[in-house]
């Protein structure tokens, strides 16, 4: 049931235009890095963005889609990058990105639901955990400070550290004077006035680009980057994707799709300017897909994927992988590409790494279900 005062708190949020109803929390952080959690809902197919083309194997297994592969950027001699994905083999080649390979959570089935909900908590089975990982990395910051880029806050972010969220809407803009008379109306209010604020400020940090209707990557990027920016900016930010389930259609799917992840990627390290050297930024999926090719020129639910990591500070140019190949008798379930590193292990070691904490006490805070996990440092 809505009460009046909260009715009136929602409508105070849609005046402003642009804002969900959980709000930037107002404390400045003290910590200069900024990490940024990219998700990529669907499982995206890790062996066709970071593409094993000197495995021997991959040829027979996924001929059918080594077109679409031409022009991959090579990055060593058993690996290639998806040749959309034009700006990040630029952070590449500047020793910006590290690219991980055959890499998953500790969920071994194949439902986005649960699979999702495994990399967000940190559990070791489906909904066991009720926070999510980068809700229990806050407390591990000097005042750090949580936004979701997301209409509302992902699992990720939410436990007892205080979160924000924010969305831009589809609706049409408020006039000046009706903020003004808001503004008025809820002066004074010991609950509605301070709730004003914060939308006024998180409306002033995001600027003209709250008035996109359907954010483009390219915006998508500057509002992370207005988001982060200066001593009040959020220094966590976890940014929602989706459509990475390519049952049909592969090739062309993920193109436009890794495309867009290329210009949101490098449209936010433009817009943070000096601020990209203290960024790192994740990108990683519930699981992978299948290894070969299925009847409508996509694949299935698989297991292991591919990560990225990027960021000004990274001691990039490399791929991590403890390689198990795609030859038929290494399969994962005769399917699937095998796990060989933990996702939990490489956000731990990437995550204290970043921000100079202890390893082995990143691991225990942020994944507090799997008590033998060994960070790994990136």
């Amino acid at each position: 049931m809505i009460d009046r005062r909260s009715l009136l708190a929602r409508s105070a949020f849609l005046a402003a235009g642009a804002l969900s109803p959980t709000l930037l929390h107002a404390a400045t952080a003290a910590t200069d890095k900024r990490f940024v959690f990219i998700i990529q809902r669907g499982a995206a197919d890790g062996l066709h963005i970071v593409p094993p083309m000197g495995d021997p194997a991959f040829a027979s297994l996924r001929g059918g889609f080594l077109d679409a592969l031409h022009g991959a950027h090579q990055l060593d001699g058993t690996f290639s990058l998806h040749p959309s994905l034009t700006r990040i083999a630029g952070m590449y080649d500047r020793r910006q990105m590290v690219a991980v390979h055959a890499v998953a959570s500790a969920y071994r089935d194949r439902s986005h639901f649960d699979g999702q909900n495994v990399l967000e908590t940190g559990g070791t089975q489906a909904y066991a955990e009720k926070a999510g990982w980068m809700n229990r990395l806050l407390p591990l910051l000097p005042d750090g400070r949580a936004l979701a880029l997301a209409a509302d806050v992902p699992m990720a972010l939410r436990g007892p550290a205080p979160v924000s969220s924010y969305a831009p809407s589809g609706l049409p803009q408020a006039q000046d004077d009706l903020i003004a008379r808001v503004a008025r109306l809820y002066a004074g209010d010991s609950q509605l006035d301070g709730l004003w604020q914060q939308v006024m400020q998180t409306k002033g940090l995001v600027g003209d680009l709250a008035k996109s209707r359907g954010p483009a990557p390219a915006d998508l990027g500057k509002v992370a980057a207005r988001m982060m920016a200066g001593p009040d900016g959020a220094r966590v930010l976890m940014i929602e994707t989706g459509g990475w389930d390519t049952h049909t259609g592969q090739t062309g799917r993920l193109a436009a799709q890794l495309g867009n992840l290329d210009v949101l990627v490098g449209t936010m390290a433009d817009a943070l300017g000096p601020t990209w050297k203290d960024t790192l930024v994740l990108v990683a999926t519930e699981f992978g897909r299948t290894a070969a090719i299925n009847g409508t020129n996509g694949t299935d639910h698989g297991t292991a994927s591919a990560a990225l990591l990027m960021g000004g500070g990274l001691h990039g140019g490399r791929v991590m992988a403890d390689w198990p190949g795609v030859a038929p008798g290494a399969l994962f379930e005769a399917r699937d590409l095998k796990p060989t590193l933990a996702m939990e292990a490489l956000v731990s070691g990437a995550v204290a790494g970043h921000f100079g904490l202890d390893p082995a006490l990143v691991a225990r805070r942020l994944y507090p279900a799997q008590q033998s996990l060994r960070a790994v440092l990136v």
